[in-house]
């Protein structure tokens, strides 16, 4: 009783004005109101909306409940193939290609907004929180057959600022593995075109943050090489260190890698199509 009082002592006297701007805010789209555990203040403000004439939801149990839900989502079994392939290769792209044709996929950068490398943030949104990419891509997985395939690209735990939860982490670490070998010059002109139009100051500063892992004397030419105008030289000094990175990788996971499809972005469809058939 005393909760209750206390909601329409809080609420009552604004009943118009909220009534107002929530009829000013959505417009005719679906409304979803939530509290903490599903309490008096969401009850309230779904009444209020629904005067509007709005179709209104409202979360069983708040968002407490539905967090629960997403974790829980994230302990299921999932059919997952890792969709490898060196820097530059397109996979996010042949993602989408898989997907035009019916095959389930998850695209971790999307959801991420970052393309996963040190210029990964460059013209993309601000990244959700952890939390909030958490949500995304427990809600992905909801929506997917889990007795059929879904294909994800290979990603570091950590996208950009977004952490992929322990029990998908665990599962895409043990998946089995297809790889896109796209040859060396599509690669450059597919970063060049990706990349080279940001200013390059800011191509400066990311490349300045891979100075360790670059090393100091190929640091130095790749950032010479941009004050010199020089893209090509640039990527090709950076690409050294992906590559070998990829590398390592490769041979450290060789025992999951399940086939390797040279693939011709040419023929993007043809080789699209093979990529399936190495899953069936």
């Amino acid at each position: 009783k005393e909760a209750v009082a206390l909601g329409l002592r809080l609420v009552g006297p604004r009943m118009e004005e909220l009534y107002r701007k929530y009829s000013s805010y959505f417009g005719k789209k679906q409304v979803v109101f939530y509290c903490w555990r599903g309490g008096l203040r969401s009850e309230i403000a779904s009444v209020i909306c629904s005067w509007g004439g709005h179709k209104v939801l409202k979360i069983k149990g708040g968002y407490k409940s539905f967090r629960n839900l997403i974790h829980q989502t994230f302990e299921k079994p999932y059919q997952l193939v890792v969709l490898s392939g060196k820097t530059g290769s397109g996979k996010t792209e042949i993602l989408h290609l898989l997907k035009e044709k019916n095959e389930q996929i998850i695209d971790l950068e999307g959801l991420a907004n970052h393309r996963g490398s040190a210029f990964g943030a460059l013209g993309m949104p601000e990244q959700p929180s952890t939390e909030m990419f958490e949500n995304l891509l427990g809600l992905e997985l909801l929506s997917q057959d889990p007795t059929k395939t879904t294909w994800v690209e290979n990603e570091s735990r950590l996208i950009g600022t977004c952490f992929l939860p322990t029990a998908f982490w665990d599962k895409l670490s043990t998946a089995k593995i297809v790889s896109a070998n796209v040859d060396d010059e599509t690669r450059i002109n597919r970063l060049l075109t990706d990349y080279g139009h940001f200013p390059i100051g800011q191509l400066t500063e990311r490349t300045e943050v891979l100075r360790k892992k670059l090393g100091g004397q190929h640091a130095n030419t790749a950032i010479g090489a941009l004050k010199n105008g020089d893209l090509q030289l640039w990527l090709k000094t950076v690409l050294v260190y992906y590559d070998k990175t990829y590398g390592y990788g490769e041979q450290k996971h060789k025992d999951r890698v399940l086939h390797v499809v040279v693939f011709d972005w040419k023929n993007k469809y043809g080789s699209v199509n093979e990529l399936i058939q190495t899953i069936k």
